[in-house]
């Protein structure tokens, strides 16, 4: 019997603490590790031919974009391709009812009408460096932890200013396998970057949030941007006088599909992933903080549709807020429903069961033995101030009144000693702030959300563990009804009077708004009451969850582990395929034009379909972008380990070439941020062939087909 339970426990061990193939997001620079595994599964250029820093290589078409998604450079004029919902921001900020471009797209068709994005970036990764020995010098395991904290602190400071001496490049240092390994990134980011053309909104955001982290999808999900530099190729500011980036290297792009079985990589920005976290924590995150969380938004995202479905302004002024809101709301009902479906805490259990046989088993491991027994305590612990800082955040600040008039916190508090510089400056950025905010601000949704919100939190919290303000409230309507009659964030006209003439003397009456005052109660309760509970309770948790990965390394010293995602740039790998999310449910990999036609709605605005989309449709005229079957593409799935900050990652072929746009996951697998499946989680990407269709055969805007290599 105790052979059979070591033989359950090993192969249940094997799927949580050991790489498959289609799991893993690996470091670049240390490729050649995965070379022969994915050579054998169809690659057919080398670990130097994705990650070079002696010679020309794919890392270098590869960029950051807007410090949240992943952007490629695919023409030697710095023409760039992401996700249509990575530009969205930047889309929504040019968009008006006279000029709406969300509804009814933009191209340029000349660089002269291509729009400057104040305030969007691109950035370069230029090389990579293990710098684990020098940032670990000194370090002891029993080191206090604060100690240790300093000492890695001065090694990172030493290290940065050697680095720097020797290059123009911004030089960063990254923990990776939580702080046991540390790899420097040289980095260069490019400031000038303008929008070349998106599509409409029913096309580029096809099946809206209905369809949102759900296959089969039809959505051609991407944008068009150029990165421009100064005339020696240099990142500068906007000039009229700069010129379109020349890259070291740029993605060519092919028009031969994606086929069933065929090897597939994706090479992005992956965001945040806790793969090695203990079963505790994952349990707490699926079962108790993501289904409140779900549940305040899903009633948010009720109130925005009602209002936007009636006014195209407001469907405009709060298309970005929605979609941000949605994305999450969507994205964590498909957590709880994936590791609950996926048994993934008890498997996790089942792992550290072994983990723990493994730590009793010889003299040198005592450090490992506890951590189990730990982390529950701790865990249970912080359950509270989570569930706090929880309502603090999507329940309390979601309220956009109380949000805005935070901002004016620091100048509520101002004194006459203080510097006239300096409260210019900050009405300088407050004025800034409100022409944004009101731009997009709709009162009567604020309302609506304001009571629906405040009766949650109400009702969930306990009366002596909430902000200060809630136990005022007698009744939640009058009091909201109250807060939005007298305060003066509701009125842009007087947020302006009061900026324009403010003085040091007006600071008592700002403190005193009543939207300022819940503000002040929120963040008062959050940093009184929770912040630095939160913050010890977590600096723990985290000291042992390094301890856990170290034993996770040396339990098993032969097996290819793979760091978090933690914003640096990644390779991800699997194959082309559809999949089975549940019994007698199978879908193929891809999804064709003829799917758009067949959920098409015009009564719905998700499922509308652009008249000329039609008419090219019936007359399937496709051009060179149709599928060797003769129908159009749209999107495809592989089994890549993807997660956000992926979105707008090129996925290529095995030699290389672009084959779309990962924009997505299935809703199923999206516990893969904590837990890989490789049956159920899938990657959805747009067709790079329905990319260039759009912008060809609709758009008309074949001028920037013919900056790109096609490889037929």
């Amino acid at each position: 019997m105790k052979n059979l339970h070591y033989l359950i426990t090993l192969i249940l061990s094997l799927t949580i603490g050991i790489a498959k193939a289609g799991e893993g997001m690996w470091i670049p620079m240390l490729l050649q590790y995965n070379e022969k595994e994915m050579q054998e599964m169809g690659m057919r250029i080398t670990a130097e031919d994705i990650y070079s820093i002696n010679h020309s290589s794919l890392k270098d078409a590869i960029v950051l974009f807007g410090g949240g998604c992943t952007g490629e450079i695919v023409s030697d004029l710095g023409l760039l391709l992401t996700n249509h919902h990575c530009g969205y921001d930047y889309i929504q900020k040019h968009s008006s009812v006279e000029h709406d471009y969300l509804t009814n797209g933009f191209w340029a068709m000349n660089r002269g009408e291509e729009l400057p994005c104040p305030g969007l970036s691109v950035i370069f990764l230029r090389e990579m460096r293990d710098v684990t020995e020098k940032i670990l010098t000194g370090i002891d395991v029993d080191m206090p932890e604060d100690e240790r904290q300093a000492k890695i602190d001065e090694n990172i400071k030493k290290t940065i200013a050697a680095v720097e001496k020797e290059t123009s490049y911004k030089v960063s240092i990254r923990p990776f396998f939580l702080g046991n390994e540390y790899y420097l990134l040289l980095n260069e980011t490019y400031t000038d970057v303008r929008l070349v053309g998106c599509p409409p909104s029913n096309i580029g955001k096809f099946g809206g949030d209905t369809d949102n982290w759900v296959w089969p999808r039809h959505t051609g999900d991407f944008s068009v941007f150029r990165v421009y530099a100064d005339k020696d190729g240099h990142p500068a500011v906007y000039s009229e006088d700069n010129i379109p980036y020349k890259p070291d290297k740029h993605l060519d792009i092919s028009l031969k599909g994606a086929d069933e079985g065929d090897f597939a990589f994706v090479f992005g920005y992956p965001a945040r992933t806790n793969e090695y976290l203990p079963a505790v924590a994952v349990d707490q995150e699926a079962n108790l903080i993501d289904p409140i969380t779900v549940d305040l938004r899903g009633k948010v995202l009720d109130i925005y549709n009602k209002y936007q479905e009636q006014d195209p302004k407001v469907r405009i002024q709060y298309a970005s807020k929605h979609a941000g809101i949605g994305n999450g709301w969507k994205k964590w009902m498909g957590v709880t429903e994936g590791i609950n479906h996926f048994h993934g805490v008890e498997k996790k259990r089942a792992f550290e069961q072994d983990f723990q046989e493994w730590a009793l088993g010889a003299r040198n491991r005592y450090m490992y033995i506890d951590l189990l027994k730990n982390f529950e305590r701790s865990y249970k612990e912080l359950e509270p101030y989570q569930l706090a800082y929880t309502y603090v955040a999507e329940a309390g600040l979601r309220i956009e009144l109380v949000s805005f008039a935070g901002r004016f916190a620091k100048l509520s508090e101002v004194a006459k000693d203080t510097p006239q510089e300096d409260i210019d400056k900050m009405i300088a950025t407050l004025k800034k702030s409100s022409e944004a905010f009101f731009k997009d601000y709709y009162e009567p949704i604020d309302r609506e959300v304001a009571a629906m919100l405040l009766k949650e939190y109400l009702k969930a919290q306990p009366a002596d563990f909430r902000p200060g303000f809630l136990n005022d409230i007698k009744d939640v309507d009058n009091y909201v009804e109250q807060l939005f009659a007298k305060s003066m964030f509701t009125d842009e006209a007087k947020v302006n009077e009061l900026l324009d003439n403010f003085r040091p003397n007006k600071a008592k009456k700002l403190a005193n708004d009543p939207a300022l005052k819940a503000y002040q109660s929120l963040i008062g309760f959050y940093r009184n009451e929770v912040y630095d509970r939160i913050s010890d309770l977590n600096a723990n948790i985290d000291r042992m969850r390094r301890l856990y990965m170290k034993g996770q390394m040396e339990m098993q010293p032969d097996k290819r582990l793979f760091p978090d995602a933690n914003f640096t740039l990644r390779v991800t790998y699997g194959k082309v395929e559809g999949f089975r999310p549940q019994d007698g449910k199978t879908y193929r990999h891809f999804t064709t034009l003829e799917g758009i036609m067949e959920k098409e709605n015009p009564d719905i605005y998700d499922y509308v379909v652009e008249p000329k989309l039609k008419d090219l449709y019936d007359k399937k005229d496709y051009g060179r972008y149709a599928d060797k079957d003769g129908t159009m593409h749209v999107a495809f799935t592989a089994s890549v380990h993807t997660t956000g900050g992926n979105s707008g990652s090129p996925i290529l072929n095995a030699d290389g070439q672009l084959l779309g746009l990962n924009f997505d996951r299935c809703w199923e697998g999206t516990m893969s941020d904590l837990i890989y499946d490789p049956d159920i989680c899938r990657n959805i990407s747009v067709d790079i062939r329905y990319v260039l269709f759009i912008i060809d055969k609709f758009a008309g805007a074949k001028h920037l087909i013919d900056e790109m290599t096609i490889v037929e």
